[in-house]
């Protein structure tokens, strides 16, 4: 029962010191409240619309005009500008006027009276894949449209319309989006992201309280206390502390953000619970032996900030895992957030069971205990360096 007492005394003193710090607060319970309404609030319009686009119209006839008036009612593209030359139109693309150009062939009408195949041109501006994809599927859409409008001109003897429909479009295919419907860039960003600011904000708490440890205690992460004799009690009480505010964060992120912006839900929230768990101990435990290299609080914020971008880059979400070079996946593996993104956004975007997500299960479990062992040690080492100090006052 000793031990038990021990680690609910840490785990009361942590959560003490962390309610009395404003700077730790700010993190562990501001940033994960306010980001991810943030974040989905930014992108909840969920796909590009009305993207501003000039048109070159170099045919100038009623099937050129048609074309145009029915890429501008797409809801992806509205014409801002018509322009005589593509020089003109690329100033406006300079100045960010527009973001794309539709330049329409002189040959345009009579290609399509003789049944020869037309080209339009379409260019964009790459900054943002965004606007390019919007672009394409305008002019995309326009284009299958007014195919099918269009009537071959000399029939084969003995055929039907549908016939000589299939005769120049042999091969129909059905378009189907699967997991993500609208095609939204919410539901395919915010799912990973709310993992990477759980794990973020536990690093920059933790370290954060490492810090002000290390500036209480002259350098060292625990206090000459009979309660901090055993590494294992420290290390359980403190991750206790941070658990009971994680599992509530979590829980928030993944049923009132999921829910109020529609994002993708198709996990129960049992399975999305006995997957977090062992996500928010390796996060736990990697902040614990992370913060060992903090001396100053300020230094989590410039060690643990600078990861964000790169963990979401290398994690497999925002670029295929194939293609990711051997190096950095080695990198990415070390993290808990490169387990956690994959797992969760495989349950909520597909209605993953944990069987299906064993992979991504059985990994953060290995870092748990990894980490667990890890920070043992380093707490070992903090208890005995500041007994040899007492002693040696």
């Amino acid at each position: 029962m000793k031990p038990i007492r021990t680690v609910f005394r840490i785990w009361y003193d942590e959560l003490t010191d962390l309610f009395r710090d404003k700077g730790i607060l700010i993190f562990i319970l501001f940033v994960p409240l306010a980001y991810p309404l943030l974040y989905s609030w930014v992108y909840t319009n969920e796909v590009v619309r009305e993207v501003p686009a000039a048109v070159v119209d170099d045919s100038r006839t009623p099937q050129s005009r048609a074309f145009i008036r029915m890429v501008d009612a797409t809801p992806d593209v509205a014409v801002a500008a018509h322009c005589t030359t593509v020089a003109e139109a690329e100033e406006l693309l300079r100045r960010r006027e527009v973001f794309g150009i539709i330049r329409i062939p002189e040959s345009f009408t009579k290609d399509i009276r003789r049944g020869d195949q037309t080209f339009v041109g379409v260019y964009s501006d790459m900054s943002s894949m965004l606007y390019y994809k919007a672009l394409l599927l305008a002019a995309t859409k326009v284009s299958l449209e007014m195919n099918a409008d269009i009537k071959v001109g000399r029939h084969l003897p003995g055929t039907t319309d549908r016939q000589d429909e299939i005769q120049h479009t042999p091969i129909e295919y059905d378009y189907v989006a699967l997991y993500n419907p609208q095609s939204g860039f919410a539901a395919f960003l915010i799912p990973p992201v709310l993992m990477l600011i759980l794990q973020q904000t536990l690093l920059l708490g933790v370290g954060m309280s490492a810090g002000r440890m290390r500036e209480r205690f002259r350098g060292s992460l625990v206090p000459f206390h009979r309660d901090y004799k055993n590494p294992v009690c420290i290390v359980l009480g403190k991750a206790a502390a941070y658990f009971g505010i994680y599992i509530v964060m979590a829980l928030y992120a993944f049923t009132i953000v999921t829910y109020g912006f529609s994002l993708p839900q198709l996990g129960d929230l049992a399975t999305l619970t006995a997957f977090v768990v062992p996500f928010l101990l390796a996060c736990i435990f990697l902040a614990m032996v992370l913060s060992s290299l903090v001396w100053r609080r300020e230094d989590c914020i410039l060690l643990f900030v600078c990861l964000s971008v790169p963990l979401l880059f290398i994690s497999g979400v925002s670029w295929p895992w194939p293609s990711v070079p051997a190096f950095w996946k080695g990198v990415a593996c070390l993290f808990p957030s490169t387990f956690g993104m994959n797992g969760y956004v495989r349950i909520q975007s597909t209605g993953a069971t944990l069987s299906d997500v064993a992979f991504e299960l059985r990994g953060l479990w290995i870092q748990t205990g990894v980490y667990f062992l890890l920070a043992c040690l380093i707490y070992r080492r903090q208890i005995r360096l500041i007994a040899d100090r007492h002693y040696r006052a």
